[in-house]
């Protein structure tokens, strides 16, 4: 484990990006039977978040950048916002295990932090690129990279860049990921490199979340002290026991800063299923850029109160729901498929 630096933060999502950094999806077997259906709202994605940040791509060849080119720019994507990196990764999911970036002073400045990495639990062998990729982007970017030591996919921890962070019980404390820490070494280990002050644990996760429970489908932070969570009323729903006990967590919760957090609920879509198998469909795995805020819908009635709900928390930036039912056979959404890389505005 490396020293981590001194005096930084990990900046809330919706503070100023760098860019969006993206992989390129080319892992048939994570969308089976309608991979073709993906590469195109991938492309809807890169065309609502040029108009804010740059859109860094992660490509497996010189070929298949060529083709992502040509597919983005058929479907009218400015390319003077989007660079391509030729890192081979096994999957897209991005936030799992791309870098997460802090904010430090001189002279480190920005610092990338490269968790350890096992496709969520050894689930999905082969991840020996995917795990190798942090360490890439730091060096293409000639920014310093601190190693904590722990498993951590990114998509198991929300914070709101004021010192408090959100996790599960039912991922973090899984014997999967860290079966030589206990709970209070991995509060240290996340205190120590987010710079985090408070670590709030929730219960479980979604019914469907191949994940072990990341927090990115059931609760988020908007704003500081703010949360998100999702609420399932219908008491025949098997989330609705687990998003109620999180919800209730929540609510006896403060922040950092010794205040309640203000909790606001956000619906949840029916229940969808693709042969046979419950999906984790949520809104609440959106993803906030520097202009728009995406928003996975599921032509469901609730989509338009989920629009609603999560645009009210971010004023000055559009609300663009994309629809996500293809995407979320592959088990995620928007905020599985996207790391920020912070900066100055």
């Amino acid at each position: 484990m490396t020293t981590p630096p001194s005096r930084f933060r990990w900046p809330a999502e919706w503070e100023h990006h760098d860019a969006t950094w993206l992989a390129w999806p080319h892992n048939e077997e994570s969308w089976p039977g309608k991979f073709e259906r993906i590469p195109p709202v991938f492309a809807e994605m890169v065309r609502t978040l040029v108009e804010g940040e740059t859109v860094r791509i992660l490509v497996q060849s010189d070929a298949h950048r060529d083709e992502v080119r040509a597919l983005l720019a058929d479907a009218g994507v400015d390319l003077g916002a989007v660079e391509f990196f030729v890192f081979a990764t096994d999957d897209a999911w991005i936030r799992d295990y791309g870098p997460i970036f802090i904010e430090g002073v001189e002279p480190e400045g920005q610092v990338a932090l490269d968790w350890d990495y096992n496709a969520w639990g050894g689930k999905y062998p082969p991840w020996d690129r995917d795990a190798g990729v942090a360490a890439r982007i730091a060096a293409a970017l000639g920014v310093p990279r601190r190693r904590p030591g722990m498993v951590l996919e990114g998509g198991s921890v929300d914070g709101d860049g004021e010192g408090t962070v959100l996790t599960t019980e039912q991922c973090l404390l899984h014997p999967n990921r860290n079966p030589s820490l206990d709970r209070v070494a991995i509060e240290h280990r996340l205190k120590d490199f987010l710079g985090v002050e408070q670590v709030l644990w929730l219960g479980e996760g979604i019914v469907g979340d191949d994940t072990d429970g990341h927090v990115d489908d059931i609760a988020r932070f908007v704003a500081p002290g703010v949360v998100l969570a999702a609420e399932e009323p219908d008491p025949e729903d098997p989330n609705h026991g687990p998003l109620a006990e999180n919800l209730s967590r929540l609510n006896s919760m403060s922040d950092a800063r010794g205040l309640p957090l203000e909790v606001r609920t956000l619906p949840m879509p029916a229940a969808l299923f693709e042969q046979g198998c419950r999906l984790p469909a949520s809104y609440a795995n959106f993803y906030v850029g520097n202009e728009a805020v995406l928003v996975p819908v599921f032509a469901d009635p609730a989509d338009a109160r989920a629009l609603e709900v999560i645009g009210s928390c971010f004023p000055g930036r559009r609300t663009v729901g994309i629809d996500a039912r293809d995407l979320v056979w592959g088990l995620g959404a928007f905020h599985c498929l996207t790391q920020q890389q912070p900066g100055g505005a």
